[in-house]
C-alpha cells in the first residue's frame, strides 16, 4: 500500500489541471512480490509499454517478467532475462534493427537498464496507485510537456540529459536514476500505446512527483501570463 503521506488522487488532479492532459498519468512500481488486492495481468501483450496503454485506460494490475518476454528490447531495459529457449530473440531483434539502420550495436551498452530484475511490475492510473510508484509516465503534446520540464527545473530535479529517444522503455530506469526525463518515444511504442505523432513522454521519479505537480501549477500560471506578455511585444515590435 502507499505509505499514506502522499495523496496521488490530488497529484493527478494537479497535473491534469495544470497541463490540460488528455491521457491519465500512469504509475509504475517495481517490486519483489505482488501487493495484496491487486490482480495479476492475464493474457498476452507484444511489449512492456503495452501495459502503459492498459493502465492509462483505468486498469490496475501487476505483471511478472514472463509477461514482458514478447519484447526482447523491453525485457533488456527492465533487466528481465529471457528464458533459455528465447534467449536468442534479443540478438535477432538487435540484428534486424541494425540491418535496417535503426540502431548501431555499439549503442546497446549505453542503454539504461534497471539495476536488478523485479519480481513484479505494478501498473495503474496515478490516482489509483496501490503502492508508491517508482516512476510516473505523463504523455502529452510538446507545449504541455514543456510545462512539465520547466516545473522539474523549478523543483531542481530535471535530469542532466533530459531528452531521450529510442527505445522509449529505457526512459523508466533512466528517470529513476537521474530525475525528470522527456522521451521522444519510438515507433514500436507509438504502435503499441496509440501515442500520437504530436505527443511526447515525460518520466517523473515517483519520489518527486508531488513536488513536480505542485510546481506545474506555478509554471502553468506563469506561462499564461508570459504568453500575454510576448503576444503584446510581438504586436508592438514585429514589423512583418
Amino acid at each position: 500500500m502507499p505509505d499514506g503521506s502522499i495523496d496521488y488522487r490530488a497529484i493527478e488532479r494537479q497535473l491534469t489541471g495544470a497541463l490540460g492532459l488528455q491521457r491519465r498519468p500512469v504509475a509504475v512500481a517495481f517490486r519483489s512480490i505482488p501487493p495484496g488486492g491487486v490482480p495479476k495481468f492475464t493474457g498476452t501483450e507484444p511489449s512492456g509499454c503495452s501495459f502503459w496503454r492498459l493502465a492509462a485506460a483505468e486498469r490496475t494490475f501487476y505483471t511478472i517478467p514472463a509477461d514482458h518476454h514478447n519484447c526482447p528490447i523491453g525485457s533488456y531495459t527492465h533487466n528481465m532475462p529471457l528464458s533459455p529457449e528465447r534467449a536468442g530473440e534479443l540478438t535477432q531483434t538487435l540484428g534486424l534493427m541494425t540491418e535496417l539502420g535503426y540502431l548501431k550495436m555499439e549503442e546497446v551498452p549505453g542503454i539504461p537498464r534497471l539495476p536488478q530484475t523485479p519480481g513484479v511490475v505494478i501498473y495503474s492510473p496515478l490516482s489509483d496507485a496501490p503502492v508508491d510508484p517508482d516512476v510516473v509516465l505523463v504523455a502529452g503534446r510538446p507545449g504541455r510537456v514543456m510545462l512539465l520540464q520547466e516545473a522539474a527545473l523549478r523543483a531542481g530535479i530535471a535530469a542532466p540529459a533530459p531528452l531521450l529517444g529510442r527505445p522509449t522503455c529505457m526512459a523508466l530506469p533512466a528517470s529513476i536514476a537521474q530525475g525528470v526525463i522527456a522521451s521522444t518515444g519510438c515507433v514500436g511504442n507509438r504502435v503499441y500505446t496509440d501515442l500520437g505523432e504530436d505527443e511526447l513522454y515525460v518520466m517523473i521519479p515517483g519520489k518527486d512527483v508531488a513536488r513536480v505537480a505542485a510546481e506545474a501549477q506555478t509554471i502553468a500560471s506563469a506561462n499564461l501570463k508570459l504568453s500575454e506578455y510576448h503576444q503584446g511585444r510581438r504586436h508592438a515590435l514585429a514589423t512583418e
